[in-house]
């Protein structure tokens, strides 16, 4: 079956922490920068066979933009195959193929083709090699898949495939149905350079004037994740002592770069540590992870290596971020992205919190919620139409912002340890590591996990589109209870109601705080909550732990039917003074007045109160007795 893969980089100005807005920003950027290659389809002609090993010789100088290589490619056929046909830009030229150093007939096309004929028909199951030589000047590509450049006057060459660029530079399996179980890369460049790629460094070797350098990486990657770099590389490294396995943080950068760098990638290992402990081992811990400074002002998650514009904090989590949740698991069609661009999203958030701590996680939620709601459609999970525009797919509000901040409410809805076991078990899935997954993989480990059924949760924030608004009516109808209903719109007609974990805090008249969640199954539902003071305000979702907007806060009047009979308030509309009036057998304990949003602005014990001071408006009067508390609306003139 032919699976795709979509993992794209993120882009970021020159900030240390990422907010919604800048989100917004990038992925605009993301969405210009695929625009020429969203058009790439499934080639149907690559997807009877599986890859298992290339050996990928290249010959690049910086100066020059051209490239000479040879592909050695090992193949599982998965059809009885007669010829077999990569994805190369017609824009290189193939000078021979051999398969058991025999020459073989082949042809490239203005498809972007190189279709081979084999020396015998490959039967089913059974596997075969051969050996690609080429040449030429690769096309850029918007950003460009293989660029040359300059900084601080010295030459930089770097590749760049996202998403279906690694057909302008070498021959591939482009349309990214399997993945390549191991790879060797060997760079062969003027010897005053320092070249970059996935996996471990193995050896370089000088020879007239040339140094080569061979790299091996052993796990499962695609094509367009494979990247070289080329220039006056300055290279250090930081550890990672992960229990007792360490690993190195190799940073290759400018060397004018080198001192502003050295101070700002330690961080990284902070970052690994944390995100070690909350997912699992480092997907690539058997090799390595690193920097690679390229002359573009963004980053991409290549795997073991992700190439950067800039070392910013924010950056920094979100590439290593995707080494787990993009390059480790991948989502399976453009319609799962979010698996893989709100995972990362939300990752920086989780860096914000570990870092700098809940005030400054809280801004990044009331950050994010405001960039979701800021329109009133759009869902997380791309339709079939969605994925024919650029625009949607890199929507920075959805894919990006609501996809993370789906993932919050579901840490608060499941609780931190179920969530994150969730994760832990997806990540680690042998099914789904070092593979794809779609949005119903993720569903079922967090149900697992949780013993929660999250079907009709997926559906209202996931599948379908906008979010709720809610109006909390509240009042005590006791001295030791509060009935609270919670009153819901929705934004778009594509869900009829939003089942949510509602945040509330009680504030006492003496300062007490009572934090409670409501599980909100049903539209106007009332909860009834024991308390233990006496309630001066309600506020609604405080720390913007909820995706909502607009929401407001009444205080409700109901009273019971003896005190309605026992106590008159009067005038009503009223100017200077309001009198209360009770029967014999009423005993006023003490009145608070409130203004129309909940908020305690006066309490006395008198039964005549002058409000001359307060602005026009309405205001709720609350009576407590030992009979009960007593409510009443007036309006002030």
């Amino acid at each position: 079956m032919v699976r795709f893969i979509v993992i794209f980089f993120l882009i970021f100005i020159n900030f240390s922490k990422t907010t919604a807005q800048e989100i917004i920003k990038i992925s605009e950027v993301e969405a210009k920068s695929a625009t020429s290659k969203i058009h790439f389809k499934a080639n149907p002609n690559t997807s009877n066979y599986d890859i298992t090993y290339h050996k990928l010789e290249f010959s690049v100088d910086p100066a020059v933009a051209s490239i000479t290589g040879k592909v050695t490619t090992n193949f599982t056929a998965l059809d009885n195959l007669s010829t077999v046909t990569f994805d190369l830009d017609d824009n290189m030229t193939v000078t021979s193929v051999t398969q058991n150093g025999n020459s073989l007939a082949f042809i490239q096309n203005a498809n972007d083709e190189l279709v081979i004929t084999l020396q015998n028909t490959i039967n089913q199951g059974n596997s075969t090699s051969v050996i690609i030589s080429y040449n030429g000047n690769p096309t850029s590509n918007g950003f460009g898949s293989f660029e040359v450049n300059t900084h601080n006057g010295t030459p930089v060459l770097w590749t760049l495939s996202e998403p279906y660029g690694a057909l302008g530079w070498w021959p591939c399996k482009q349309d990214l149905n399997d993945k390549i179980d191991e790879i060797d890369v060997y760079i062969t460049a003027p010897e005053q350079y320092t070249s970059v790629s996935n996996g471990l460094q193995q050896n370089a070797t000088i020879s007239t004037g040339k140094k080569t350098t061979h790299f091996k990486h052993q796990y499962p990657i695609p094509a367009y994740l494979i990247a070289i770099a080329v220039t006056n590389y300055e290279t250090y490294s930081h550890t990672v002592s992960n229990n007792g396995n360490p690993f190195p943080i190799v940073n290759y950068v400018y060397p004018e770069s080198l001192i502003s760098a050295q101070s700002s990638t330690g961080i990284t290992v902070d970052i690994m540590n944390h995100f070690i402990d909350l997912f699992g081992n480092y997907p690539f811990e058997n090799e390595k992870y690193g920097h690679a400074q390229f002359g573009w002002g963004g980053g991409m998650e290549h795997t073991t290596v992700s190439f950067m514009g800039n070392f910013n904090r924010g950056l920094i989590a979100h590439e290593l971020a995707h080494q787990w949740f993009g390059n480790k698991v991948t989502c399976g069609s453009w319609k799962d992205i979010w698996l893989n661009e709100g995972f990362a999203t939300y990752l920086s958030g989780l860096t914000i919190e570990h870092l700098d701590g809940e005030s400054s996680f809280k801004s990044w939620r009331s950050s994010t919620i405001n960039s979701v709601t800021s329109s009133t459609d759009g869902a997380v999970y791309l339709s079939d139409i969605d994925t024919t525009n650029v625009s949607r797919i890199f929507n920075g509000r959805l894919s990006y912002n609501k996809g993370a901040m789906v993932l919050h409410m579901l840490r608060k809805k499941l609780g931190d340890s179920n969530f994150f076991n969730g994760l832990k078990n997806y990540i680690t899935n042998p099914n789904l590591a070092y593979d794809y997954a779609k949005t119903p993989d993720l569903l079922a480990h967090l149900e697992t996990a949780s013993s929660q059924k999250l079907d009709e949760f997926f559906n209202d924030w996931v599948y379908n589109q906008g979010y709720p608004t809610y109006n909390v009516e509240w009042y005590q109808p006791t001295t030791n209870t509060i009935s609270i209903q919670l009153n819901q719109t929705q934004s778009h007609s594509s869900v009829s109601f939003f089942e949510a974990n509602v945040p509330i805090r009680l504030t006492g008249t003496n300062g007490e705080v009572l934090e409670l969640v409501l599980n909100n199954l049903n539209n106007g539902q009332t909860f009834i909550e024991n308390v233990n003071f006496t309630v001066s305000s309600l506020e609604f979702d405080p720390d913007f732990h909820l995706v909502s907007r607009n929401s407001s806060v009444t205080l409700n009047v109901k009273n019971n039917v003896f005190l309605s009979e026992s106590i008159t308030l009067f005038p009503n509309p009223i100017k200077d003074v309001l009198t209360i009036k009770t029967s014999e057998n009423i005993l006023i304990n003490k009145t608070i007045m409130y203004n129309y949003l909940g908020k305690e602005i006066l309490k006395t014990s008198k039964r005549e109160i002058n409000i001359s001071q307060l602005s026009a408006g309405i205001y709720f009067v609350k009576i407590i007795t030992d009979n009960g508390d007593f409510y009443k609306k007036i309006t002030k003139n």
